[in-house]
Formats: C-alpha cells, sequence, structure tokens
C-alpha cells in the first residue's frame, strides 16, 4: 500500500471537530469532509489517522493526517483535487508521500496548541471567532506563575472530560503567554500529547487566574489532588492548533 502524508489548515467553526464516534457520531466532521473527496477521486474508503484530534469548534494552522491507499497517486493532483472540492474552510497545504510505516499519531513528539486573546476594551468585530474577549485586564505575571505547575510531568485526571483513558500523565515542555501591540495575547501550550478537552481546561483556569479569580496556587493544589473548583474550560473557537511535530 501507499502510504500519503497531508498538512491541513481549518476554520473550524461549523465543524463538530476532527472526528466523532460512537453514539455522538457525525459526519459534519473535518475528516469525513476529506476521505469524502478522497473516495470520489480514487475509489478507495481510506482511514485517516490525525496528528492530534481536536474539539469541535476549535481551528487548525497545521493539522497532520495520514492515510494509505492501494493505488499510487500524484501527490501535487491529490492535493489541488482536494482544494477543489473540499469546502472553502478546509485546505490541503501539502502532500507527501511517506514510509508505510508512517502514523501521524503514534509518531507524534510534541503538539502545540495556540490560544488568542482579545484584551482590547472593546471587542474586534473582525477576531470575535477567531479570539477570546475579556472585559478584565489580565494579570501576566499571575498567569505565568500558574503556568510554571503544568510545567513537566502531571497525571491530568482532572483536566479531561475522557471516559476513558488508558493513562492520564502527559508532560507539559512548554507555555508562553505574551501580548502584541494589536491587543491580542497569544497562550501557547506545548505537550508530549493532549487529553480530551485538557488544553481548554489548562487554558480556563489560567484565564481565571489572569482575571483574579483563582491563584496561581490554584494550579498546583489541583495537579495535587485537592478539593479546588474547577475553572469552565476556555471558548473554543479562540483555540488553534499550531504545530504536530515528529
Amino acid at each position: 500500500m501507499y502510504n500519503y502524508r497531508i498538512l491541513i489548515q481549518y476554520d473550524g467553526g461549523r465543524f463538530d471537530g476532527w472526528q466523532r464516534l460512537g453514539k455522538d457520531a457525525s459526519e459534519n466532521t473535518v475528516e469525513f469532509k476529506i476521505k469524502e473527496i478522497l473516495k470520489k477521486m480514487t475509489g478507495e474508503e481510506a482511514e485517516l489517522f490525525c496528528g492530534c484530534r481536536t474539539e469541535k469548534g476549535v481551528h487548525a494552522y497545521g493539522q497532520v493526517a495520514n492515510f494509505k491507499l492501494n493505488s499510487r497517486q500524484n501527490c501535487m493532483e491529490l492535493r489541488n483535487y482536494l482544494n477543489r472540492y473540499l469546502p472553502r474552510d478546509i485546505a490541503v497545504l501539502k502532500v507527501e508521500a511517506v514510509d508505510e510505516r508512517f502514523h501521524s499519531q503514534l509518531l507524534a513528539k510534541e503538539t502545540t496548541y495556540l490560544y488568542r486573546i482579545d484584551t482590547k476594551s472593546i471587542a474586534s468585530v473582525f477576531e470575535r471567532k477567531y479570539s477570546y474577549h475579556t472585559f478584565h485586564p489580565l494579570d501576566y505575571e499571575a498567569m505565568n506563575k500558574a503556568a510554571a505547575y503544568f510545567l513537566g510531568k502531571h497525571d491530568f485526571k482532572t483536566f479531561t472530560t475522557a471516559r476513558k483513558s488508558k493513562s492520564t500523565e502527559r508532560e507539559i515542555k512548554n507555555i508562553t503567554i505574551s501580548c502584541d501591540e494589536s491587543g491580542i495575547a497569544q497562550l501557547r501550550i506545548t505537550a508530549n500529547d493532549f487529553l480530551h478537552n485538557m488544553a481548554r481546561l489548562m487554558i480556563g483556569i489560567l484565564l481565571d487566574v489572569g482575571t483574579g479569580l483563582k491563584k496561581p496556587e490554584n494550579v498546583r493544589d489541583i495537579l495535587d489532588g485537592k478539593d479546588v473548583q474547577m475553572s469552565l474550560p476556555a471558548e473554543s473557537y479562540g483555540l488553534f492548533l499550531e504545530e504536530v511535530r515528529y
């Protein structure tokens, strides 16, 4: 079989995530749209594997996926055909033939999520679909102090809504928080992997620390298993899967 790796960008606003299975199964997913076009082009039912499954409403600058076909395909023709027939909120940036052992999920080393926060006093009408607006100034010093507690390996069982998981231990490699002159703050989290809703729950408590609703030490207490009320997950529309590294 021939193995193909694709780099994808998408606006997740109207989709039910990358994939939706089980009782919540949906055809309104990024994965389904791509599989549908691949079948139209090749006549084959391809199985797609992605670097990191994004949730409903979450966007991607650099999602990675791979699929195998029985037939050899020209990579440029694959890319052009996909972009011709996919909805305009999904774009395939690159297609390449890879070793048959390549697996976009199992071989991923690091994943980075970016969260965009509009900190201006009046919310930008042009940013409203792609950044969360806060009405309160953010305390970046407190947020960075809270973020430091996340670094390293921890059990993130409290920071996921997954019903089942073999292991809830994950390693946070880096967290950065910055704000540019336009008033858009950017919060990046890099980890070896993310559990379901983990990024949004982490960002939710960091936002609460930034606005004074939580203390930085609350992050440490939650990770230590103490009874601290969790923050709500951050709104999905401000979240982007920025990069998956191998």
